[in-house]
């Protein structure tokens, strides 16, 4: 019984303490933690912006779309090119236009049009990879942001206790730098999913620029065969890292 009672208090100061937490609230403490919190949002909607942009338009069926090469083989066998040029033209990709162009240029022999066409496909993953930059810029500067925020917040609390009551009400100091914090929490909360995001991204356009590159080295050797030049690579993964 003793113990029973020894335990009541405790039992009493904890349950004192949850209804104190569940007061909690982290939408107010979001409001409340200044200008930098105004900056984390705005680099959060850039992030969002960016990410969804890049998962609608950047995929195989823009860049290396499925089934394209298989429809343009017998139309080049025929010699029909007019079509051809017309199936290509209704293709909005990458290895529709590289295509386009060999077919444009199919008389200036196998050096001239291996070259422009690893030239064409490594400008458009580049063009890509530009368009993506923005999500490592949110990874490097929103922890920044959250921690230029939790400073300037830490400072306004202590500011704040030396013109007040001093060290004699703790809750006032704890509220304070609980308010500061919050920026650095949210700074990261948008930090790691861009850099997340951003190294998806990276992964993608590397995949990407292998199957391009071998789709289109594989086409051009079979259609410059009877050429005296000697095969060559068609280099365009380079400009995708």
């Amino acid at each position: 019984m003793r113990k029973l009672y020894s335990i009541a208090p405790l039992a009493a100061l904890a349950a004192h303490n949850i209804a104190h937490g569940a007061d909690f609230n982290i939408i107010a403490q979001v409001a409340d933690g200044g200008g930098a919190i105004v900056v984390t949002l705005g680099l959060s909607i850039l992030f969002l912006a960016v990410t969804i942009e890049r998962l609608v338009n950047f995929r195989a069926l823009h860049v290396v779309p499925d089934g394209l090469i298989e429809r343009v083989k017998p139309l080049w066998a025929a010699q029909e090119f007019v079509k051809l040029q017309q199936l290509l033209t209704d293709h909005d990709s990458t290895l529709a236009r590289v295509i386009a162009y060999v077919v444009a240029h199919r008389h200036l022999g196998y050096a001239i049009v291996n070259s422009g066409a690893g030239e064409i496909a490594s400008i458009e993953l580049r063009h890509h990879q530009q368009k993506a930059y923005a999500l490592a810029i949110v990874a490097t500067v929103a922890p920044i942001v959250g921690l230029l925020g939790t400073v300037i917040g830490m400072i306004e609390a202590f500011h704040m206790i030396a013109f007040s009551e001093g060290m004699g009400n703790p809750a006032l100091l704890a509220g304070g730098i609980s308010k500061a914090l919050i920026n650095t929490a949210c700074g990261l909360c948008v930090a790691l999913p861009a850099l997340a995001m951003h190294h998806f991204f990276k992964n993608r356009q590397a995949f990407f620029g292998l199957a391009l590159e071998k789709k289109i080295n594989s086409l051009i050797h079979e259609w410059f065969l009877g050429t005296n030049v000697p095969p060559q690579s068609l280099h365009v993964v380079s400009h995708a890292n």
